[in-house]
């Protein structure tokens, strides 16, 4: 018989006797049973589990865009894998809940029993940090030591390799970059945007200034603030300000590919624009869910211990929570709907730039 057809046996298949036989528990070693130990185990099991796979899709993903041309047959396939990470982290926000049927005082029948051990050594999830972009100076330290310290030699060689090739941040980056349309013959984008800008601004203030139902007072205050969100274009329309909050870290990706963002989220409804408008968005929802997870860990952290101190020598809550505000990736990508204007303020596209961001068939083909 065919190797290939040969018959395989569910549980050997899944290894489930290794996986079964995977849970030990600490506190019988010490002759002190801790019912809950068995959960607190399975639940962390199997967040390393979904880990390994979100892993898996990444990669691929970002083997994909390493090549420097990406078909569109790729996008779509990029789409559909970086929405079953997505939810997959789903899952994981989930079983917060599950932990968290393990009280306080449950916990700490085994919790003395695991020190030094922490999250902070999953390798799995450090590779997923820095793998979609979160650089080693961008990290909130919780001790004087490299983050890397607590791996072994060949763990922190992986984690190095990674760190020094292009992320998943910077291939968007680049893939970005390359969009074309942002000039078409007589049509720039960037100028036509600064316009269409422009007039929405002032057809804001009129209506203010025209309004019968607000006081003299009340008009001021909101005529301030629309001089106030002028200022959330201002590096759109000056590139030197946009290169210095680059220099200062409040921006990460570069003029062109911020720009070429907000042309594919202002023309998102042309056909050819779809694919990369939604394989966006799967970054921002990988990016929101991943710090719904930090702050979801934080808020049980602080449910079950308070401002104890982590097993692994961190401030605990204090720590998680800051790295939840901190540890963001596509932070620029979530900040173009800054500068989205209605539909109805957009530039209209030259009719030949119409068409070729749209699928066109001529009558001849349609036999």
């Amino acid at each position: 018989m065919d190797k290939e057809l040969s018959s395989v046996h569910y549980d050997q298949y899944l290894q489930l006797q290794k996986i079964l036989k995977a849970q030990r528990l600490r506190s019988e070693e010490f002759k002190k049973p801790a019912h809950d130990e068995m959960l607190f185990i399975i639940v962390h099991q199997v967040y390393e589990l979904w880990f390994k796979e979100i892993l898996h899709d990444l990669n691929s993903v970002m083997e994909m865009f390493s090549d420097g041309t990406v078909e569109e047959s790729q996008i779509g396939v990029a789409i559909s894998r970086l929405d079953r990470i997505v939810k997959i982290q789903k899952i994981l926000v989930d079983q917060i809940d599950i932990i968290e049927t393990m009280t306080p005082l449950d916990f700490l029948d085994f919790r003395n029993y695991l020190l030094p051990a922490s999250g902070f050594q999953s390798f799995q999830f450090r590779q997923l940090e820095v793998s979609l972009g979160l650089k080693r100076e961008s990290r909130v330290s919780y001790t004087q030591c490299a983050y890397s310290g607590v791996f072994s030699d060949e763990e922190q060689e992986v984690l190095n390799n990674l760190e020094v090739r292009d992320s998943m941040l910077e291939l968007v980056e680049k893939w970005l970059e390359r969009t074309p349309f942002l000039q078409f013959e007589r049509f720039d984008f960037l100028q036509e945007y600064k316009n269409s800008v422009k007039k929405m601004l002032k057809r804001e203030e009129e209506a203010i200034k025209k309004a019968d139902y607000i006081s003299e007072h009340e008009k001021n205050l909101r005529v301030r603030m629309l001089g106030e969100t002028n200022t959330y274009f201002s590096s759109i329309f000056d590139r030197d300000k946009h290169e210095e909050k680059l220099k200062q870290g409040s921006l990460k990706l570069s003029y062109r590919a911020t720009i070429s963002a907000l042309l594919i989220n202002l023309y998102r409804d042309e056909p050819l624009l779809r694919q990369p408008f939604m394989f966006l968005q799967k970054l921002i929802d990988m990016d929101e869910l991943l710090t719904t997870w930090r702050n979801r860990h934080a808020q049980m952290v602080l449910r079950t211990l308070g401002q104890k101190i982590g097993t692994g020598g961190s401030s605990g809550y204090d720590y998680l929570k800051t790295t939840a505000d901190s540890h963001r990736i596509f932070y620029d990508l979530h900040n173009v709907s800054t500068l989205l204007i209605p539909r109805s303020f957009l530039p209209d596209l030259p009719d030949e730039l119409k068409r070729k961001l749209d699928f066109n068939f001529s009558k001849g083909s349609e036999k």
